[in-house]
């Protein structure tokens, strides 16, 4: 076992790994704490129980997933840019597949889900409200094209080709 101290973010960290690899039930104290060489003990030491250590882990993601969403805000350069770089960002994340697949069981993901799809959804419309596309339906598709690229992609856990992204994006910005 190992005797440096492991912080909460290295068990945070351990459970993306884990749920990358091998789902939601790979999210208890046992298997991560074998993961990482430690003992459940150490789990303990950092997480009351498991529901705890899920709630630290889907409010880590949750907030890399809206600083994704302040950033593309705050970045400059052309709308049209920060609307591709964006998507692509969004794309190049294996743990959210699997955060929507664990969703669909667990009430407390899906919550978490729905908050970052809402600020996902009101910045994909500003982009293109600055761009001259004020219609909502155009960002639910690419909403909806982000969020269902992984699914069909599969489990290969290589990020999705963004290829059909910028189709999308290229089709809407023809349409002005």
């Amino acid at each position: 076992m190992t005797k440096s101290r492991l912080s909460p973010d290295k068990w945070v960290s351990a459970g993306f790994d884990a749920l990358v690899a091998s789902g939601p039930a790979a999210l208890a104290a046992e298997p991560l704490a074998r993961a990482l060489g430690s003992t459940k003990g150490s789990f303990y030491w950092h997480f009351k129980d498991v529901p705890a250590f899920h709630a630290a882990l889907l409010d880590t993601w949750q907030a890399r997933a809206l600083q994704q969403v302040m950033d593309a805000v705050s970045a400059s350069g052309e709308a049209e840019k920060r609307l591709r770089d964006f998507g692509q960002s969004v794309l190049a994340d294996p743990v959210e597949p699997k955060l929507r697949a664990w969703a669909q069981s667990n009430d407390q993901t899906a919550q978490v889900l729905a908050d970052v799809d809402t600020e996902r959804l009101h910045l994909l419309g500003r982009l293109l409200t600055t761009l001259g596309l004020g219609n909502p339906d155009f960002a639910r598709a690419l909403q909806a094209t982000l969020i269902g690229l992984p699914l069909l992609d599969g489990t290969s856990g290589t990020p999705p080709d963004g290829g059909p992204f910028g189709t999308l994006v290229d089709t809407i910005l023809a349409l002005d």
